[in-house]
């Protein structure tokens, strides 16, 4: 569910949508780690002043994780 959430929310964030990779990895503690992966020049927008979006985007993962009972985490990778 949350990766979906993120596939739908991330094209409009940047300007190139079609360069969006996101990897689900088995995390340390059991969790799922969603790996996001953007252009170049999208990774400020992704990030967003002092991390706001960044962090919303952590926020609503971890809301839409928790439907599901699980622990989401949300990265941001080069």
């Amino acid at each position: 569910m949350s990766r979906a959430m993120l596939e739908y929310i991330t094209p409009w964030l940047v300007d190139h949508p079609e360069e969006i990779e996101i990897a689900e990895v088995e995390g340390e503690r059991g969790g799922i780690v969603l790996e996001l992966s953007v252009h170049e020049d999208d990774v400020g927008k992704i990030i967003g002043k002092r991390g706001r979006i960044v962090r919303s985007l952590r926020t609503l993962a971890k809301a839409a994780g928790q439907r599901d009972k699980q622990n989401v985490m949300v990265e941001v990778v080069d």
